[in-house]
């Protein structure tokens, strides 16, 4: 597989941990990652008021080039892509393709608006109140996987995640290698 590409949408109120360790560990793996803003304001400033640059806005994304496509949590960032139009329906495009799709903490709400959660899943605790019930795993893993979704818990998870995510896009090496770098042995 060459040049894999990950689509990291921004809204403002994004958890800052989560999305920057989501980039940082894709790119120390060599996936090429694409910051996209909801709107034409390329500044986005996130949960604890921290600014990120996006490289580009969302609507000029072409889902047939992406890999993947992982949200972020925080809830001002998240209800902003569960309403965002744009994000819904790239998230039921990558679905119906089969594309690898991933949310952390808040962020599985907006999957579930989309249509796009599995059954099986994990949330920051007290989130799956607003999602469901039924298939939530609480802190039984820091990531679940079902089917072509990926879930994580919160910011404390956010390396964990970010690396299962090298590890689907890239191997066993890659993930081993950047999880010995840093110093990442608490990762399942």
């Amino acid at each position: 597989m060459n040049n894999i590409k990950v689509l990291v949408p921004l809204a403002c109120g994004f958890e800052e941990i989560e999305a920057v360790a989501i980039i940082d560990v894709l790119r120390r793996a060599e996936i090429e990652v694409l910051l996209a803003s909801l709107d034409e304001n390329s500044l986005v400033k996130g949960a604890n008021g921290i600014t990120v640059e996006a490289d580009m806005e969302l609507k000029n994304i072409d889902v047939d080039e992406l890999d993947m496509i992982v949200l972020p949590g925080g809830w001002g960032g998240t209800h902003a892509l569960a309403d965002d139009e744009n994000v819904q329906n790239i998230l039921k495009e990558m679905d119906a393709k089969g594309k690898n799709i991933g949310a952390i903490c808040a962020a599985p709400f907006a999957l579930n608006k989309a249509g796009v959660l599995k059954h099986n899943y994990t949330c920051y605790p007290s989130v799956e109140e607003q999602i469901r019930e039924e298939g939530y795993q609480g802190d039984k893993a820091m990531v679940i996987e079902d089917g072509n979704v990926m879930t994580s818990r919160g910011p404390s998870t956010a390396i964990c995640f970010a690396l299962q995510i090298v590890k689907k896009l890239k191997g066993e090496e890659t993930y081993k290698m950047l999880k010995s770098g840093l110093l990442a042995d608490f990762c399942a």
